[in-house]
This record gives structure tokens, C-alpha cells and sequence, in this order.
């Protein structure tokens, strides 16, 4: 069953529709600088995947899960094509969607993920951490990075994974926005490739890599060519996993080239 996602909207109303999705533990305002800088040629518009952000928690979590809440978004919205641009975990997401349901994508723009298996061990570390935090104890955002600073030693990275608390109810306490219980079970399964061996997307393809990244590597381009046989690739040497928001000018400009 899908969910009802929620979004944000950058501007350029008018404009040809262009699709964000963030990846693993992050949200549509990750977004916020690069769609604004997107939205000088686009309508832009960022998604929170389920079990992210504002958008609904729900049990089920699986890229084809995400892939018919995106289209039922579309749909809402009527859409009936877009570019598509997804980032990591979105990336996989964005992928899978445009291989199943090429008519719905205009355009696919696929950031600092390739279309295989990965395992990272530093996510069973972040995930300990954020599982670990005692909320009914915690007193600010900046006590909960301090308390992950033996799981998690980037300091970038901890306050990323604070973004994902805030404050409510009567008793303003802590929680957190992401549903941590089902992304945990999940987590395994999420590190994998999508895609089926059969799995084809003919349309025009970008995919855009940080140089000091590791996720892309020379040695996975022939299985992006599978898939994506008009695959062209920008690596933008400055940058890590983050480009859009690491070298946000540079992103910008691979996007539109």
C-alpha cells in the first residue's frame, strides 16, 4: 500500500517538473540550497520517502514500496513524466522507478550510488548509536552528538543524525522523525541493489560522483552501462558523498550540463 509523501517546493512554478529524492536517513531539506539553484530552469520539488522526514511511517520499507509511493506523488500531482534526481538511497529509488516505468521519466539524474550491493559498516555503527540514545534523558541536540562521538567520530555525520530529532508533545520530549525500528530491520536489505540483471532504462542518464567518495567506483561503470546504456558521468573531484551539499555550485552545474 502506498503512503501520501510529503513534499517541498522550491519554485520555478511553470518551469519543466524536476523530482528530488535524499537518501538514507535524510530528508526533503537536505535539499534547500541546491533546489533553490535547480529551480532557475526547473519546478522543483523535494520528496520525503516514507519512514523519513514528514512523510508517514509505515512497516513496509522497500525500494518498490518507494517506487509506488513516488508514482501515486506523480499521480497526485498530475504528472505524467519528470526529471528524476535521486541521491544515495534516492538514487536507488529513482533507478529503480525509471527502469520499470520509463514513460514517467524524462530525465534521470542518479548521485554518488551505483546499481549494486553494498555493506557499510559505518551505518551499523550510526544506526547503534541512534539505537542506544536514551531520548527520555536527553536534553539537546548537542548532548545526543556528544553521546555519539564513540559510535560516530565524523563530527559532520553526528549532526546530520541530529536533524532527525525534535521536540514534542506536552512533555517536549525528544523523538525521532525517522521510524529508527523498521529502517534497523530493514537496513540490510536497503544496502542492496534494486535492480534485476533484466532491468533497463534508455533515456537520457547522469550520473554524478564525489571524487573522494568511494560509493562510485571505476570499476562499477560497465554495470551502469547495463542499465543505463546513454549514461554519461560527472565526478566532481572536490566533493564526498554529499555534492549538493559539499560543492553546491559545482553540483548545480553537472546537473544542468
Amino acid at each position: 500500500m502506498t503512503v501520501h509523501l510529503h513534499h517541498r517546493d522550491f519554485g520555478g512554478s511553470g518551469k519543466p517538473p524536476l523530482i528530488l529524492l535524499h537518501g538514507l536517513l535524510g530528508s526533503s531539506r537536505n535539499w534547500q540550497t541546491a533546489g533553490t539553484d535547480l529551480a532557475q530552469r526547473h519546478h522543483v520539488v523535494a520528496l520525503d520517502l516514507r519512514n523519513h522526514g514528514r512523510s508517514p511511517h509505515t512497516d513496509e520499507m522497500s525500494y518498490e514500496a518507494m517506487v509506488g509511493d513516488v508514482l501515486t506523488w506523480m499521480d497526485a500531482h498530475h504528472l505524467t513524466s519528470a526529471t528524476l534526481l535521486g541521491h544515495s538511497m534516492g538514487g536507488k529509488v529513482a533507478m529503480l522507478l525509471a527502469c520499470r516505468h520509463a514513460a514517467r521519466v524524462g530525465r534521470l539524474v542518479v548521485v554518488d550510488i551505483a546499481p549494486k550491493d553494498y555493506l557499510s559498516h559505518a551505518h551499523r555503527s550510526e544506526f547503534a548509536a541512534m539505537n542506544e540514545l536514551d531520548l527520555r534523558s536527553l536534553q539537546s541536540r548537542g548532548e545526543a552528538e556528544l553521546r555519539f562521538e564513540s559510535r560516530v567520530p565524523d563530527w559532520a555525520m553526528r549532526k546530520f543524525l541530529t536533524t532527525n530529532l525534535e521536540r514534542r508533545g506536552e512533555t517536549n520530549t525528544w523523538h525521532w522523525l525517522i521510524n529508527l525500528p523498521v529502517l534497523t530491520e530493514k537496513l540490510a536489505d536497503l544496502e542492496k541493489s534494486p535492480l534485476a540483471p533484466s532491468d533497463l532504462y534508455a533515456g537520457p542518464t547522469r550520473f554524478v560522483t564525489g571524487g573522494k567518495s568511494s560509493y562510485v567506483e571505476p570499476a562499477d561503470w560497465a554495470g551502469i552501462q547495463q542499465h543505463f546504456p546513454k549514461a554519461t558521468l560527472e565526478v566532481i573531484s572536490g566533493s564526498g558523498h554529499n555534492p549538493h551539499m559539499e560543492t553546491r555550485a559545482e553540483f548545480v552545474r553537472a546537473v544542468e550540463g
